[in-house]
């Protein structure tokens, strides 16, 4: 058989990797969609339906002032996907993985359930968002919208078995297609660019609820499932052979995180810009997806509600894919345990389920979702950091000083938000905010 037969005979995720090796060796010069993956399968995370709730709620209510706590946090994610991904490069081994190895029993089984917590509150608004565009778009109650995202979701889970590529390419398709939907609307919204721009520099927090939201906002930009699944899908998609061959493909690896997660930071604030421009003025009260819906239409018009219900869709189905493939990843991880696909998918969609039969309002579990995220998210980022820290576990790919000073400042933020938050939760009053 010719060199050319076998090439044909290989599926697309074995010539994907043979052709980044041969990169790596130097035998050819590859284009950098070789290495175009693991971060826009990451990056979705980051424009899940939690987004859409947390800022459709900072739009309609504050305006344009909480711009920069999206900004904030997608700068922060950057980082934090950037270590992770050079962790599974650099090692072989993902995040889940190292904490296994390195730290007490107790403290890993508590890191275990933290983060199914964190799986189960992802999940929640994944696949409710998912379910409510459907109910929307095709007015069907609310339960069937979550029967044909759960169906949907499962269906695309299987192409997982083909390969890596295909659900690279899958996923891709979904974020591009969410970011063309944003794009239309900041072209239908009347968008007020001066207040947006000072918005991303205000630093301010304007009462007690944006603190809430703001906290909410990081919880849905900087995923700790994002984290753990990010350091899996580098480890074993090239096999580097020397370090030389490790170098190059964190160089790659951190372009491809940093064009990644700014689509994704950009899709953010244009969910928040389109917020603002379309609800505060008039219709602030607005917080949940479905009144953001019903008020698009006299607003803007059909078109603009119809682009917006695609977009939630789109992010519902591939963010529940994501998180189903993330919880596998943090299962087999920590405890070295594997269960099927379609039953890992019912575990965590269950409480979406529970949540919707107890008559609880959909937006707001999705909002109280991404607080819970945003209270767990320290455990994986201080993993990372002591990860990514030790020289003895990454070698001479152990972060610079500089580096790891502003990841522990990025998660000593994230800490500090989480305790003014408790502290407000509690009822004491926080000076400065109403």
């Amino acid at each position: 058989m010719n060199d050319f037969s076998r090439v044909e005979r290989m599926d697309l995720s074995t010539r994907t990797t043979a052709a980044i090796r041969d990169v790596l060796a130097g035998r050819t010069r590859g284009s950098i969609l070789l290495f175009t993956g693991p971060a826009v399968i990451a990056s979705i995370a980051y424009m899940d339906p939690g987004n859409f709730a947390t800022n459709i709620q900072a739009g309609a209510r504050y305006g344009y002032s909480l711009l920069w706590v999206v900004l904030a946090a997608n700068l922060v994610a950057m980082l934090f996907q950037a270590l992770s991904a050079k962790l599974g490069i650099a090692t072989g081994s993902n995040l889940a993985e190292f904490c296994r190895d390195e730290f007490p029993r107790p403290v890993v089984w508590f890191m275990w359930v933290a983060s199914e917590i964190a799986a189960m509150a992802t999940d929640l608004a994944e696949f409710l968002g998912g379910a409510i565009g459907l109910a929307l778009l095709l007015g069907m109650p609310l339960i069937w919208g979550m029967a044909v995202t759960a169906v949907v979701t499962y269906a695309i889970l299987l192409f997982e078995r083909s390969g890596f590529r295909a659900m690279e390419l899958i996923i891709g398709a979904l974020v591009t297609l969410i970011g063309a939907c944003y794009v239309v609307e900041l072209f239908i919204a009347p968008v007020d660019w001066g207040g947006a721009a000072a918005g991303m520099t205000g630093f301010q927090i304007p009462d007690a609820f944006a603190l809430t939201i703001a906290v909410g906002i990081v919880g849905a930009t900087v995923m700790p499932h994002a984290l753990y699944l990010h350091s899996g899908l580098t480890q074993h998609r090239a096999g580097p052979v020397d370090t030389e061959q490790k170098r190059k493909l964190v160089n790659y690896s951190n372009r491809e995180v940093i064009v990644a997660l700014a689509i994704a930071g950009l899709v953010n604030m244009a969910m928040v810009i389109m917020a603002a421009a379309a609800f505060h003025l008039g219709h602030s009260d607005v917080a949940e997806i479905e009144t953001a819906y019903h008020t698009l239409t006299p607003l803007l018009g059909v078109a603009a509600a119809a682009v917006f219900l695609v977009s939630l869709i789109a992010s519902g189905v591939s963010s529940s894919v994501v998180g189903t493939m993330a919880g596998q990843m943090i299962m087999q991880g920590f405890i070295g345990f594997r269960i099927p696909i379609w039953l890992r998918r019912l575990v965590t969609m269950v409480p979406a389920f529970i949540v919707i039969a107890i008559g609880v309002d959909a937006t707001q579990a999705l909002v109280i979702s991404q607080v819970i995220l945003s209270l767990v998210l320290p455990i994986p980022m201080i993993a990372l950091v002591i990860a990514t820290g030790r020289r003895d576990v990454m070698g001479e790919f152990r972060n610079s000083r500089l580096t790891q000073a502003i990841a522990i400042f990025g998660t000593m933020l994230v800490l500090s938000l989480n305790g003014v938050l408790l502290v407000q939760t509690f009822g004491i009053p926080i000076p400065g905010l109403a």
